[in-house]
């Protein structure tokens, strides 16, 4: 019997278990092309999503490339205060003759950074948290949950002004306030979606042949509890553009001849009547860019919505 095994080849010898292994990485590699296939099928039959999702690729690229965009600089002072819109000045210009256009375009690059970056370093925050509370439970969710409460019962607009009044006004100051204030709904978000996910049986499986709590939250319970915040966090963008024009717009944001959405809006009301343009394009801008991140994130909500597969 002891030949007759000996001269029987294994699967490992005959290659037959690396062929198993490369036809299950193939399958596993199918699948998720075929599930970001039915997500984008599923995105793309909503035409708000994608009208946003256009929006918000068309301003990062002129934000990117707005040296191309338009001929003018934003800080440079012009000889005409106040000019209405014209085929030279399509926004017209401002109080000190600059280019109302060239300002909106560069003010992406200001509201769109800031935006970006608050919702990184809330995100980091919030996952941390959620994950660390959701997975462990006990003391540690009590004492992490209640210190969200707290966090959350200070009114955000005027935490942020009283941080900024502090630590200094700039575009640094804003990303790093609007970013430590708003990790806590983050943070609950993905705690209830870990309590959830923690619970499915290819946890316990994977608790089963030894994997440790790192590469369970890591590697098992990240990947399929984080649809909800990845939504959350795409309006978030857009609620953080809002903040950082309403911070600016009462003077707490960021500071002259950084071209800011909410200062020209601020610098604009005082001509309502006599030079509307200095308030319409940049109060248009954020309105747009705030409804394009609200409608591309009501998409993706319905894309990752599990019970629509």
């Amino acid at each position: 019997m002891a030949t007759i095994e000996g001269a029987v080849p294994t699967a490992t010898q005959t290659g037959l278990g690396s062929a198993a292994g490369a036809v299950l990485t193939d399958v596993e590699a199918g699948q998720g092309a075929s599930l970001r296939g039915d997500v984008w099928r599923r995105f793309r039959r909503n035409k708000l999503a994608v009208a946003g999702l256009v929006v918000i690729v068309v301003m990062v690229f002129a934000a990117i490339f707005a040296p191309l965009v338009t001929s003018y600089s934003p800080t440079a002072l012009g000889s005409v205060s106040r000019a209405k819109p014209s085929l030279k000045h399509w926004f017209g210009t401002d109080v000190l003759g600059r280019d109302l256009f060239t300002r909106v375009v560069y003010g992406a690059r200001v509201s769109l950074k800031i935006g970006i970056l608050a919702v990184l370093i809330a995100s980091s925050i919030g996952l941390v948290v959620g994950a660390v509370t959701g997975f462990y439970g006990g003391k540690i969710d009590g004492l992490l949950m209640r210190t969200t409460d707290i966090f959350l019962s200070f009114p955000y607009i005027l935490a942020a002004i009283v941080i900024i009044t502090v630590i200094g006004r700039g575009e640094g100051s804003v990303i790093l306030v609007l970013g430590l204030l708003g990790w806590m709904s983050i943070a609950r978000l993905f705690r209830a979606s870990v309590l959830q996910a923690k619970q499915a049986e290819y946890i316990e499986a994977a608790r089963a042949v030894g994997c440790s709590d790192f590469r369970l939250i890591t590697r098992h319970i990240l990947p399929n509890a984080i649809q909800p915040v990845i939504v959350y966090a795409t309006i978030f963008v857009g609620t953080a553009v809002l903040a950082e024009a309403a911070l600016s717009f009462l003077g707490a944001g960021v500071t002259e001849p950084t071209p800011a959405w909410g200062y020209m809006v601020a610098a604009g009301r005082s001509y309502l009547f006599t030079a509307p343009h200095l308030l319409f394009f940049p109060a248009a801008a954020i309105l747009i860019t705030v409804m394009a991140f609200v409608f591309v994130g009501d998409g993706l909500r319905d894309a990752l919505d599990p019970r629509l597969r």
